[in-house]
């Protein structure tokens, strides 16, 4: 199993930028996708990014394509997601996940290993 440790959320205005940060433990990093996902008060949690296990492919929902950049660094153990242009919708708990496969999958239901999640407010 891997250990997922989410960093970087916060108060940020519209308009501004954060940067999240899954830190990973346990196992060898690079057999895992990993994906973000969210989950606001009242909504379904969401996938809305995803990278493969080496970095080379990657996945972003309409929602916040264009403004999210997911990236890994496999050597430091580490996923992240770089958030620009925020906006109020985009307040929400962030999570990482992590899963064995190598077949992309974005169903919250396919990853095995989560993190604890980091709050994300947008707020003027």
């Amino acid at each position: 199993q891997v250990q997922l440790v989410e960093s970087g959320g916060g108060l940020v205005q519209p308009g501004g930028s954060l940067r999240l940060s899954c830190a990973a433990s346990g196992r060898t990093f690079g057999d895992y996708q990993v994906a973000w996902f969210r989950q606001a008060p009242g909504r379904d949690r969401e996938s809305i990014a995803r990278i493969s296990q080496s970095g080379a492919n990657t996945y972003y929902s309409k929602s916040v394509k264009g403004r999210f950049t997911i990236s890994r660094d496999n050597d430091k153990n580490t996923a992240y997601l770089q958030m620009n242009s925020l906006k109020l919708e985009d307040t929400a708990i962030y999570y990482c996940a992590a899963t064995h496969t190598y077949r992309s999958v974005n169903d919250d239901g396919a990853y095995d290993y989560w993190g604890q999640g980091t709050q994300v407010t947008v707020s003027s």
